[in-house]
């Protein structure tokens, strides 16, 4: 039984866990599907799906939605090489200038997003740029190029120099070796990046409140809604994106299963 305690109180701890983790995700999900005009489960007035059919006819909320998703698309298009940049830059570096590059490349995660949104509205107003979406993936990528930078830096960590050094020895260009050898080794960290890089821009309030000008994405528009007054369309809306995340999680490890086996069964057949 003194044995058997550790085992219960960590099986314990993870249900705590995943019950804090996804209780409040169910209760969204089930405030999709109540009668009442506010989004809440308690009390049930009974059982409704037009709150899926205001979603649907709601065009400001997919005109925001949109708007988020172009400005994610250019924050990826902007975070992505140049972090990669950095982190390129970073590791070929040695000694204090080393230290010194990376607190430089850090310090936009350590400035409040409100700083980053002020500032860049101010500096880029001054050369007749306005906020719009523009000016959103300009914020928005001044401080996500070191989330990109910091995920590929720690790649590149555990990479060998040794097979760069053996191409170039084979008579290989510089950009050759990049795409054929360092890039499909950098692959896993990029997708991620970009992962990365869209949640942080999807998400973002505090920087593209500022920014934004007229354009309304959609946490400026949730933001908006629950000061006017809220509806569970917003339920269905995360409800929606919950299935879209489950269902391409589970197509990815499916593709990754199915990627194993045949790896496995490649040697048997051979």
């Amino acid at each position: 039984m003194v044995d058997a305690m550790p085992r219960i109180a960590f099986r314990a701890y993870l249900l705590v866990f995943f019950v804090y983790l996804f209780a409040p995700l169910a209760i969204l999900a089930a405030a999709t599907f109540n009668k009442s005009s506010f989004p809440t489960v308690s009390p049930w007035l009974g059982t409704t799906l037009q709150w899926v059919e205001a979603l649907a006819n709601d065009t400001e909320m997919w005109k925001a939605l949109w708007s988020s998703i172009v400005i994610a698309a250019g924050v990826i298009a902007i975070s992505l090489p140049t972090g990669t940049a950095a982190a390129l830059v970073l590791s070929s570096l040695h000694g204090r200038s080393r230290g010194f590059f990376y607190a430089l490349m850090v310090s936009p995660l350590l400035t409040p997003g409100v700083v980053i949104g002020i500032a860049t509205l101010l500096f880029w107003r001054r050369v007749g740029v306005g906020g719009g979406i523009g000016l959103s993936i300009l914020a928005q990528s001044s401080f996500i190029i070191s989330f990109v930078m910091l995920m590929v830096a720690a790649r590149l960590q555990r990479f060998d120099r040794t097979m760069e050094e053996a191409a170039l020895g084979l008579g290989a260009s510089r950009s050759y070796v990049f795409r054929r050898i360092l890039l499909p080794y950098l692959r896993p960290s990029l997708l991620a990046a970009c992962c990365i890089a869209f949640l942080q821009s999807f998400e973002n309030y505090n920087t593209t409140l500022f920014v934004r000008g007229v354009e309304t994405p959609l946490t400026i528009f949730i933001a908006a809604k629950v000061r006017a007054g809220l509806t569970p369309a917003v339920n269905a809306l995360g409800l929606a994106m919950m299935l879209l995340t489950i269902g391409g999680a589970i197509g990815w490890e499916t593709v990754r299963y199915f990627r194993a086996r045949k790896k496995i069964r490649a040697p048997e057949i051979a």
